[in-house]
């Protein structure tokens, strides 16, 4: 089966897609850094740096799956949420693609903001258009955590299938309570004292007003985005603005939870650098999303963390490939 991703970035959803068995035969893209990492790791894929507004998907008619994650910023509950009267909403063109190619079936990835209350609306009439095209569009959010990926990662995911007899079934959780095995912890792939990849000097100082949580690796102990990981259970999300102090770090000298104790017993705030916190390298981002070790990415630092925290965590990507490639096989002719 063959499928196109629109929207790629370093190619995640490209990777998981072909791990489900499917043939990723072209690839949308514009950002050249993206593009340079995207070509590199997938040379069988025909990638096309462009806008995906220029592009006509009437070539790819009667393919079997389009995928792809327009930009979150839009519905991003870390954004101004603005929806579709922001310019960088491409949710329609998504919807063009799929009148244009009528594949067999669509994935589209976003955050769930999409479908929050606020934006119900404009989620509802998405879906109508969907339908309207003759899909049976479904939709759920996903916790990566609980598919095996060491990461507590919330996405939404639009599944839609043409010619099916019967509505498609989201995979079930694989790991967490409930399930047979143990969500996977950020310390298999983490480790204190060791640094994967080229360091990243940015400091972590304490925040001055720290804001509390029963959990001592939530809340807003430091300042910035980033925050402790707890080796023992899946990391915090990977964001696509990590870099500087909205990147995670590594409790060196393991003085998270007793700072923690201490300001819930009433203590004051300390003030400056925290010395003992070592910020995620790209690499270690990286494989916390599930890419391959050896896997390379391209353009400035900032650009890299940037496509490793948009990209759609390869092995969540593998996860949604193989229930639909497997749905498709069942209900085929």
């Amino acid at each position: 089966m063959v499928a196109i991703d629109l929207f790629c970035g370093a190619g995640g959803l490209s990777l998981g897609l072909g791990a489900a068995g499917f043939s990723v035969v072209a690839a949308v893209e514009r950002e050249p850094a993206f593009c340079e990492t995207f070509s590199r790791s997938h040379r069988a894929t025909k990638l096309l740096q462009a806008d995906v507004q220029s592009i006509n998907f009437k070539a790819y008619d009667g393919l079997d799956l389009l995928a792809g994650g327009p930009p979150c910023q839009p519905f991003s509950n870390g954004g101004l949420r603005r929806s579709n009267e922001d310019a960088r909403d491409m949710t329609g063109e998504f919807v063009r693609a799929v009148r244009e190619a009528r594949p067999n079936a669509f994935l589209m990835e976003n955050v769930p903001g999409l479908a929050a209350t606020s934006r119900s609306e404009y989620f509802e009439s998405l879906l109508c258009q969907l339908r309207a095209l003759g899909y049976s569009a479904v939709w759920r959010v996903l916790n990566a955590a609980q598919y095996g990926i060491p990461q507590t990662r919330r996405r939404l995911f639009v599944v839609g299938l043409r010619k099916s007899s019967r509505e498609f079934a989201f995979p079930a959780p694989t790991h967490g309570p409930g399930t047979p095995r143990a969500f996977v912890p950020s310390g298999r792939y983490l480790k204190r004292g060791k640094v994967l990849g080229d360091a990243n000097d940015s400091i972590v100082v304490y925040a001055k007003r720290p804001d509390l949580r029963p959990n001592p690796y939530h809340g807003q102990l430091f300042n910035g985005g980033g925050r402790p990981v707890d080796l023992d259970a899946p990391c915090h999300t990977i964001l696509a603005s990590a870099g500087g102090n909205k990147t995670h770090f590594i409790d060196e000298d393991e003085e998270v939870p007793p700072y923690h104790k201490h300001l819930k017993c009433g203590g004051k705030p300390k003030k400056g650098v925290y010395s003992g916190g070592r910020r995620l390298t790209t690499l270690e981002s990286a494989l916390i999303q599930t890419f391959p070790a050896s896997m390379k990415f391209y353009g400035s630092r900032s650009s890299q963390y940037t496509q490793i925290g948009n990209a759609v965590p390869p092995k969540l990507a593998e996860v949604m490939g193989k229930a639909i490639f497997e749905h498709m096989l069942a209900t085929a002719d």
